[in-house]
């Protein structure tokens, strides 16, 4: 399984009422009982949200994306998605990985 940062942006402020919310939090429920959902949450400064996911490849973190509540009724009005390289003690915090090595200055 492959990690996908979503930023939810684009938020239309004073539109969320309880059934929106419902509904969100229902899909999250979903993804997160699916094993699709590593974290999710709003930024402190209320204006983006963001999800992690769990996801084989990208069209299927779109599809998931694009079934929230708050994508599907412009809550957030779009969103960006990156598949994230996960560094960690296992992989060596990517010291050999060929994009690590690609970046480095000779």
């Amino acid at each position: 399984m492959n990690k996908f940062v979503v930023f939810l942006k684009g938020k239309r402020n004073g539109k969320l009422d309880s059934s929106l919310l419902a509904r969100h939090i229902e899909h999250l429920r979903q993804l997160n009982r699916a094993g699709q959902m590593v974290i999710a949450g709003p930024f402190k400064n209320n204006e983006q949200a963001m999800i992690i996911l769990n996801c084989d490849g990208i069209d299927e973190a779109i599809r998931l994306v694009e079934k929230d509540p708050f994508i599907k009724e412009k809550y957030y009005n779009t969103y960006d998605i990156n598949e994230l390289v996960v560094a960690n003690e296992e992989n060596n915090w990517l010291m050999d990985n060929s994009q690590s090595k690609g970046n480095l200055v000779h």
